[in-house]
């Protein structure tokens, strides 16, 4: 008998440390250990194994040392059972400790150390997304993450399509490209990682909103959770590829971005939180809401490190600089009036002075000087104050001597950021009408990018794509303000990637006479199952795709490779029932062996794949070192 199984029998003699089941409760054991009870003390030092590993003698004398006890008994595999492992597969514990047993809040939900693949392609808006993919555990995963073969490259100017023959670097060796890959974005993360590691300055999302009516639908029970999974696996990979001084921007409503706010609390550090933007997206009242018509979307703003990452100033308009005059001809420039009094201080140091030009001052009833009796006069012998024609005396606020921007807000109004109304206007103006539902806008991305203080050469990446406003906002902002080599990353895995985010993108590239980009994908190879199973509309079709999977090894491990006739009419007898195709479908896609569905880099001269020696060639470009491992 191990001494864990010891341990627990005997503490499994004293019923207060049992539930109703006889499991042992190692919370209630902690409990009692805190507070040294005599008698959980008496039955440990009852067997010479466990006395000798938990007590410390001293003179004679057995001293409890409740911290290695503790601290023995919070480890997650201390009980090695059935009820132990469910609770440690579906999320109960982190980090090896129980909940009960940590100190700070957590964000905790069912599968939470798995991954969700997440297939989208579903050719329809964000909100109407199928995702036919299960949570993985990742005793399920033994090539999803590596990093995939790529196919399709063309590189596109505003000249028009053109070959790929290479990708440009910069004098350290780094891609300095503007890139659009269409695959799912978990695994165009981690495959993009190894060139891109620590080189992104700025991240920003607009992902599923998980809103009751959109991707996370099918699994009643997970809904939420699987949604979490879903951010957590690409926002945890992404991170890598963030600079010390990068930030990232995720756009959300109240549906998810409380619960978001606290899994980026886990993954950035609560400490690296810069603040929610709240983004008045509409400018009309929906009177048909049931409860509230929602007016607001929220931003969540953080850094990688705060301490490393300087804001960036809003520019100054003519409005705010308007208020400045020169009058007098001061040679320091414009300026404007600021009063010498404030509402707050102390009694005391209320003071009255005399300047030399024989004008005398002291703060009104209820307000107190806002600078010493030294600082002032110092700044009336550097010309520094205006007497007016009344006897009033004012501080000249010269407008060289302000910020040479604005510090940014929390709350963006639609006058000064677009609204949603005017965001669908503006791709319709490229695309035409009805080309993609509820897009950003370029005021918006063009605001974040500022305040994210992106300069010459940073890199912007966007993993939910969508119609192409970064990418978009990058052209226009690289122009509008002469930067130089700011790049961007996109990546979608929407079949609308050709006919929405390249043809916009490249429509703003030709309006813009600036910029380029390389388009690739990732190798395809048992997706293309996914694609048949969500296009079924029969039994029959959705069983001969099942046939069709075993025949060609494409099954999970734990599947029967074998097609029992007692399972295929229980296969037939489901798509019989309510939501029977539905069901059917989802359970194709379980059966589905996820490792296989793009084809992985190392594998590329496996002659099944029929890769070209083009293709090859530029993935050991892309790749470089990573490509041999």
């Amino acid at each position: 008998m191990s001494f864990s199984s010891k341990l627990v029998d005997l503490l499994k003699t004293d019923p207060r440390f049992v539930d109703d089941d006889g499991e042992l409760v190692p919370a209630a054991v902690q409990d009692h250990a805190w507070k040294i009870d005599h008698n959980l003390v008496r039955l440990l030092l009852a067997d010479a194994d466990i006395k000798a590993k938990f007590f410390n003698e001293i003179e004679g004398h057995w001293v409890f040392n409740v911290n290695t006890f503790i601290d023995y008994i919070a480890q997650k595999n201390f009980l090695d059972n059935s009820y132990t492992r469910f609770k440690n597969k579906i999320g109960l514990t982190i980090g090896g400790k129980f909940l009960q047993e940590r100190g700070e809040v957590a964000l905790v939900w069912p599968y939470k150390d798995a991954v969700f693949e997440g297939g989208q392609t579903k050719e329809e808006e964000k909100r109407k997304e199928i995702f036919f993919n299960e949570v993985l555990a990742y005793d399920e995963i033994n090539r999803l993450l590596d990093p995939k073969a790529l196919t399709g490259f063309a590189r596109y100017t505003p000249e028009g399509k053109q070959p790929v023959t290479g990708f440009k670097r910069d004098e350290n060796g780094f891609i300095r490209e503007n890139l659009i890959i269409k695959g799912n974005n978990l695994l165009v993360l981690h495959s993009l990682k190894h060139q891109f590691r620590e080189q992104v300055k700025l991240i920003y999302i607009d992902p599923p909103y998980n809103t009751g009516n959109d991707s996370f639908g099918y699994n009643d029970n997970f809904n939420h959770a699987t949604w979490l999974t879903f951010m957590k696996n690409r926002l945890d990979v992404s991170k890598e590829m963030l600079r010390e001084d990068g930030v990232i921007f995720i756009s959300l409503d109240d549906s998810e971005s409380h619960y978001c706010k606290l899994l980026m609390d886990e993954i950035y550090g609560r400490e690296n939180f810069i603040c929610t933007i709240i983004w008045n997206s509409k400018y009309t009242i929906s009177n048909d809401a049931k409860y509230v018509s929602y007016q607001h979307e929220n931003i969540l703003f953080y850094a990688k490190n705060k301490n490393a990452f300087q804001i960036g100033l809003l520019e100054r308009t003519k409005e705010q600089d308007a208020s400045y005059h020169n009058n007098d001809n001061d040679p320091k420039g414009p300026w404007k009036a600021t009063p010498l009094h404030a509402k707050s201080g102390k009694e005391e140091n209320n003071y009255t002075i005399n300047f030399p030009n024989g004008s005398q001052w002291t703060p009104p009833r209820g307000r107190f000087p806002r600078y010493t009796k030294e600082k002032l006069l110092k700044i009336y012998n550097e010309g520094g104050l205006y007497f007016n024609k009344n006897g009033g005396i004012d501080k000249k606020t010269y407008l060289s001597e302000v910020k040479k921007g604005i510090t940014v807000g929390s709350v963006w109004n639609y006058e000064e950021v677009g609204h949603t109304h005017g965001n669908n206007e503006e791709l319709a103006a490229i695309l035409g009408k009805g080309a993609f539902n509820n897009p950003k806008g370029t005021i918006l991305l063009k605001k974040i990018m500022r305040v994210a203080n992106i300069s010459n050469n940073d890199i912007v990446l966007d993993y939910h794509a969508g119609s192409g406003t970064t990418a978009s906002a990058v052209i226009e902002l690289n122009k509008e303000i002469n930067l130089e080599g700011v790049r961007f990353i996109l990546c979608e895995q929407m079949n609308y990637v050709d006919s929405v985010t390249i043809e916009r993108v490249r429509k703003v590239m030709e309006q813009n006479n600036e910029g380029d980009f390389i388009y690739f994908e990732l190798m395809a190879f048992v997706d293309s199952f996914m694609e048949r199973i969500q296009a079924a509309v029969s039994s029959d079709e959705l069983l001969q795709i099942w046939k069709e999977m075993s025949a060609n090894s494409f099954l999970n491990w734990y599947v029967n490779p074998r097609i029992p006739e007692e399972a295929v009419n229980d296969f037939i007898a489901i798509g019989k029932e309510e939501n029977g195709i539905e069901n059917q479908k989802k359970l194709l896609a379980k059966m589905l062996d996820k490792n296989q569905l793009y084809v992985n880099l190392s594998e590329i001269d496996d002659v099944t794949y029929k890769m070209s020696d083009a293709d090859k060639a530029l993935n050991k470009a892309f790749y470089g070192d990573a490509f041999n491992g």
